[in-house]
């Protein structure tokens, strides 16, 4: 190896070896300040938590009221016009509830944000608004059917066989049709039927209920294009007509 590749090779490990130097003297002598700083930092960061934790303490009831008032909807705006905060604090604590509890979250027209917590009360809501199957009652059998369903009777001894004498038809209720058509037609639905024509979950129709764009959200699902509204006071829908829409 030559004399010039010897010294380059010195001079390029000098050049690394002092930085190395310098970091390791700097550390040497800093090293009180540096921990003294991470000790800082640790704790103000433990403090902040602290006052997190006591003003959610604090915030907590005002957040309560307002489930119960709004059957579960809550936007940051409502929280902090309630509790006289700002909009970015309300919103760090809805975020930390709707993670806690598993809030669904959905986008508003104005570019918002909407949190539904799925509490007791409005879970009662839900399964009071919906109604029970109610059993279909079946028509009389027919004589065709009745002599298919029932066992073969023995086979008698021949004898003048009598003319049978044949069963009236069993009467249809006809005042039944106008009824059921008139229910399909102006009638109203429950929530549980109204999400089974929309073909989306009764969860969603409790959520966009009362929403002002639910007649025009529920005629763009709807098979008939049927704009629909929901009564407060029956828990019930009812579509609206043509003139209302």
């Amino acid at each position: 190896m030559s004399e010039k590749t010897i010294e380059g090779n010195g001079k390029g490990f000098l050049v690394l070896l002092l930085p190395i130097s310098f970091v390791i003297i700097f550390l040497v002598t800093a090293w009180k300040f540096l921990l003294s700083l991470l000790v800082l930092l640790i704790g103000l960061n433990v403090w902040q938590q602290y006052q997190w934790q006591q003003w959610c303490q604090r915030v907590n009831p005002t957040f309560s009221q307002l489930l119960r008032e709004n059957q579960g909807k809550i936007t940051p705006v409502d929280l902090a016009m309630r509790g006289n905060f700002p909009g970015a604090k309300a919103k760090r604590y809805l975020d930390s509830k709707a993670s806690e509890f598993g809030a669904s979250i959905l986008p508003t027209e104005e570019g918002g944000e909407v949190y539904y917590f799925i509490t007791g009360n409005v879970l009662g809501n839900i399964l009071d608004s919906s109604e029970p199957v109610k059993p279909v009652a079946m028509p009389p059998l027919t004589q065709e059917a009745r002599s298919l369903l029932a066992p073969p009777p023995p086979t008698p001894e021949p004898i003048a066989a009598e003319p049978e004498e044949e069963l009236p038809a069993p009467a249809v209720n006809q005042a039944a049709k106008p009824d059921l058509a008139k229910q399909l037609v102006f009638g109203s639905l429950i929530q549980s039927e109204l999400a089974k024509r929309l073909n989306v979950y009764s969860s969603t129709v409790y959520k966009r209920r009362n929403d002002p764009d639910f007649p025009e959200w529920s005629r763009s699902r709807d098979p008939d294009g049927i704009a629909w509204t929901f009564e407060e006071k029956t828990k019930e829908f009812f579509p609206l007509e043509e003139n209302e829409a």
